[in-house]
Parts: C-alpha cells; structure tokens; sequence
C-alpha cells in the first residue's frame, strides 16, 4: 500500500469515528433531555466569588458563563442572564460551580437599596455610551456618580438630528472602554441603575439613534 492510499485510508477512518462521536454525543443528549425533562439556561460561577465584592463587567466575562441545566434541577430564582448581575455583590461566598441564585445577591454593602447606588426600583443596565474618555482617564471608582444620558437621533428628510435628555441624574455602577477602545470618538459600556421606563427608553434608543451621549453632573 502506498503512502498516499495509507493517509486516505487514515482520514476516511477519522472523519468515520467524529461522525461515530457525534451520534453518540447527539444519542446521550435526547436520552438525558428526555430523562430529566427540558433544559434551561442558567448562571454558573466558574470561579471563586467573595463576599460582599460587587460584580463589575470584568467578572461577567471572567467569573460568569451560561450553561443548560435540567430545570428540575435549578434552584428558584436562578439568573439566566450573567448581566442580571452587574452591580451587585453576593450575601455568601460562592464557590466555582455554584449557581447564581437572585436571593444570593444585594446591593453593595452598607447601602441598602433605598439609598444606595442602584435606589428604589432601580436595576443595573449596560448600554453603549459616547463622551466617557474624561471619566475612563482618571480610572477612578465611578460608582454613584450621577449622570445624565443624551440622546441624539439621526437627522431626516435633509434636517438636522434632535437631541435630548432620555435619562437625568442616574446613578453610574461601572463604566469600561467599549470594542472600539478608549480615546477620542471611542465608546464605552456604562452599567447605570435604571428605572424599568429608562431602561427600555434607552434600549430602544441604542436600536435607532445616532450616539448616546454620557454627561456627568458635576
């Protein structure tokens, strides 16, 4: 047999046992989904979470990851989003593996929610933001400045844009350089306590305007 037929002979087996592997991984699956019931998709550690440490954008990509579970298996209250989490610290020390449980989350401590950074009714959103580079560069804590967001839609029919105040005087939990990296005419992503109407405000701002602009109060 020569070298070349042998190398054929080689890849025609390996393509056989993926494909092998494949059916038996797809078999495994239905027979646990049809074991255990649907899955769901829940919010694992994937490493150690301390005590009363709030969850900044940093730990949702390193410290966080979505997995699916067997519902039956999922504690009430499981977060299905690890964005659920931005700006809040757990009650216990969590170990990696442990589900992210909303009961097992607070405000940060010392500041209850009725006076603290996120305030009544108030629920942390990331949303891209424009005008941060003042902010970015000092690389201080950012938690509790308050700030105004500043909509500027896309100009039609040949007039100008308009421009207005979509959330005043909220709360900023965290703010970090966005894809396009910080400087000048870069974005950023603002995690901001917002009311459920300012958030959907904005969201649906994102989808339609030309920027959100961040403007701190002082």
């Amino acid at each position: 047999m020569s070298r070349r037929t042998r190398a054929l002979a080689f890849l025609a087996l390996a393509l056989i046992t993926a494909a092998l592997a494949a059916g038996i991984a797809d078999s495994y699956g239905s027979q646990v989904a049809s074991g255990y019931g649907p899955l769901r998709q829940v919010v694992i550690a994937t490493k150690h979470l301390d005590k009363g440490v709030a969850r900044e954008p940093a730990d949702v990509a390193g410290a966080l990851e979505l997995r699916r579970v067997p519902t039956r298996f999922v504690p009430s209250g499981t977060l299905r989003d690890p964005r659920e989490a931005l700006g809040l610290e757990p009650s216990a020390e969590l170990d990696p593996g442990s589900y992210l449980v909303a009961s097992q989350l607070r405000p940060p401590h010392g500041r209850s929610e009725a006076g603290g950074v996120l305030g009544p009714h108030r629920h942390p959103v990331e949303i891209t933001v424009s005008g941060a580079e003042a902010l970015l560069a000092t690389g201080a804590t950012v938690a509790g400045v308050k700030v105004d967001i500043v909509v500027t839609t896309e100009s039609s029919g040949g007039g100008s844009g308009r421009t207005y105040v979509a959330a005043a005087a909220v709360p900023l939990l965290a703010l970090a350089p966005g894809t396009d990296g910080p400087g000048p005419g870069g974005t950023a992503a603002a995690t901001l306590a917002l009311t459920k109407r300012q958030a959907l405000r904005l969201i649906a701002a994102e989808s339609f305007a030309r920027k959100l602009t961040l403007l701190p109060e002082n």
